[in-house]
């Protein structure tokens, strides 16, 4: 169980994003920090634009949120990295470097009381991802990896987001509506999932299913500084405006059948 109140953040590919979201980022951080290790972050993913780690190089891009999170971390919060498909290829330096629980592919547990699964949301979708699911198998295959190695990391990572454009600067063509019906059919087939986290849409998003359970995305902060806050009372999203609190922009009780005013 990983304690509340949970902060969840998403798709801000540093290396890509311009010099400002890092900042912002870097501020949040700080805010989370002064909490003195009350709560949880969670990152779903694309943190980075590209992470890739050597036996002793890391891309630099993003060293200073490294650090931050690291001390984040160091603080007693508990630091929670789901990886998303631009950093899918963590490890030592993330985990015993950093200090952070990173993780492949889905997570479940209790988020803030709630019973939750977490994903990036790359792949998921039936029809419009079967190609790319294809190629996700080849690029996350150990020997694939093995072989990205043995290239310079310069040459490696002109390489890496070179092909990583499209992906990181577009929201979904569907405006989110795949992820959201992958996530309708989560919770409809699992009546003891209580909350659907997604990213990589790039499109915030907060609302209860026909189920009953509740779909959140905490979107782009290439687009906004949004961010989930989660309590067992309820979730919300939230805007980062310079404390960790933020301007809340929606919110759905555990209880409630419509989102708060």
């Amino acid at each position: 169980m990983l304690p509340s109140p949970t902060y969840v953040i998403g798709d801000i590919h540093l290396g890509a994003a311009p010099p400002e979201v890092e900042r912002a980022l870097l501020g949040f951080l700080r805010a989370l920090r002064e909490r003195r290790g009350d709560g949880t972050l969670l990152v779903n993913g694309d943190l980075f634009d590209f992470w890739f780690e050597w036996r002793t190089v890391i891309p630099r891009s993003g060293y200073r949120t490294l650090a931050a999170l690291a001390e984040l971390s160091e603080s007693g919060m508990p630091v929670l990295f789901v990886a998303g498909n631009h950093d899918c290829w963590g490890g030592d330096a993330l985990e015993r470097g950093a200090g952070l629980r990173y993780h492949v592919g889905p997570w479940r547990g209790t988020l803030a009381g709630w019973r939750s699964l977490v994903e990036h949301g790359d792949g998921l979708r039936k029809q419009e991802d079967r190609r790319y699911r294809r190629l996700r198998s080849v690029l996350r295959h150990p020997l694939s990896a093995r072989a990205f190695r043995l290239l310079h990391p310069d040459l490696a990572s002109r390489v890496a987001t070179g092909s990583s454009e499209a992906s990181r600067t577009h929201r979904a063509r569907d405006g989110g509506a795949g992820l959201r019906r992958v996530a309708h059919d989560a919770l409809a087939a699992d009546p003891s999932l209580e909350l659907v986290i997604y990213g990589h849409s790039h499109v915030a998003a907060l609302e209860r299913a026909p189920s009953g359970g509740v779909y959140a995305n905490a979107g782009s902060w290439l687009d906004a500084p949004t961010f989930l806050r989660l309590t067992p009372e309820r979730v919300e999203l939230r805007r980062w405006t310079g404390s960790a609190e933020g301007e809340r922009l929606d919110a759905i009780d555990r209880g409630a059948e419509k989102a708060l005013a």
